[in-house]
């Protein structure tokens, strides 16, 4: 990996659903874009309830239905988080809430940004629905994370020449 990578990492409670989907939906935009090394990408959860655990299977199988497949196991966010990403990327308010309670200084709570804040078609302060307490969200929570990852990879272009 290159100094100039760019690192993200997605958030949310139990980096078992939403976060795992926006990782590898990003890795998989980022990978038909070319630009697999310049993007470090990871996902994490504020809670640590899950941690070891595959991605829900509701959520792989919304993904691969797309042609995604989910990988990886859950892990809780870090303080150390904060130093090693350039962006913590959370999917609702109480992540954020969460974050910039964890955040170590002023500058990591600069890094918290709320995901669908990058998608242009969504109004400013919309959350990632949790799906996990149903079986009917998670095709809406692989598309929501389409439209914002979209967004997310316009902001790093323009903001970092790429």
């Amino acid at each position: 990996m290159s100094k100039n990578e760019i690192k993200v990492v997605f958030v949310c409670l139990g980096n078992i659903c939403r976060s795992p989907t926006a990782e590898f939906v990003f890795r998989d935009l980022v990978e038909r874009e070319g630009l697999t090394n310049r993007l470090l990408i990871e996902s994490a959860g504020t809670g640590g309830w899950h941690v070891g655990e595959s991605p829900d299977s509701r959520s792989a199988a919304a993904a691969r239905r797309r042609g995604v497949e989910l990988g990886g196991s859950a892990r809780k966010i870090l303080t150390a988080d904060f130093a090693r990403f350039d962006y913590v990327i959370a999917m609702d308010a109480d992540n954020v809430h969460n974050l910039a309670r964890l955040a170590p200084s002023a500058a990591a709570k600069s890094k918290v940004h709320l995901f669908r804040d990058f998608d242009p078609a969504s109004p400013k302060g919309s959350e990632v629905p949790d799906p996990y307490y149903g079986e009917g969200g998670f095709e809406k929570v692989f598309d929501i994370c389409q439209a914002a990852n979209a967004g997310l990879l316009a902001f790093l272009r323009e903001e970092h020449g790429f």
